[in-house]
């Protein structure tokens, strides 16, 4: 599978933003799917991730502010990101785990395929 990830840009503090992540050569809905995020100088920090049946899973920081979604027939995952907060800078990657897996893990090492990145800039 191919991912491509898109959709991050400059806003301010409390504005929103919606990421994409279009999937290529396999369903995505074979997969264990999740964003990660990376600021400078900090490790790579679990986002949220969707589960093949859609069930979802947030990290603390973001629960109740985003949203991730899954859309079949586009072949696409997105992460809604309300009331964006200066500490939400990153660069945002999805990624799968392997297929035959079922379960989310908030560790970057058991997913195996990732996208490129998609900058996110929070300015306060």
């Amino acid at each position: 599978v191919q991912l491509q990830a898109s959709g991050g840009g400059l806003v301010q503090a409390g504005e929103s933003l919606r990421l994409s992540c279009a999937a290529s050569g396999r369903s995505l809905s074979d997969y264990v799917a999740a964003w990660f995020r990376q600021a400078p100088g900090k490790e790579r920090e679990f986002v949220a991730a969707i589960t093949q049946s859609t069930s979802a899973v947030y990290g603390d920081s973001v629960k109740g502010r985003y949203t991730i979604a899954r859309e079949d027939a586009g072949n696409t995952m997105y992460l809604q990101m309300n009331s964006l907060k200066p500490e939400d800078t990153a660069l945002y990657f999805c990624a799968v785990r392997n297929p035959s897996v079922r379960v989310v893990h908030r560790t970057a090492r058991s997913y195996v395929y990732w996208g490129q990145g998609t900058q996110v800039t929070v300015s306060s």
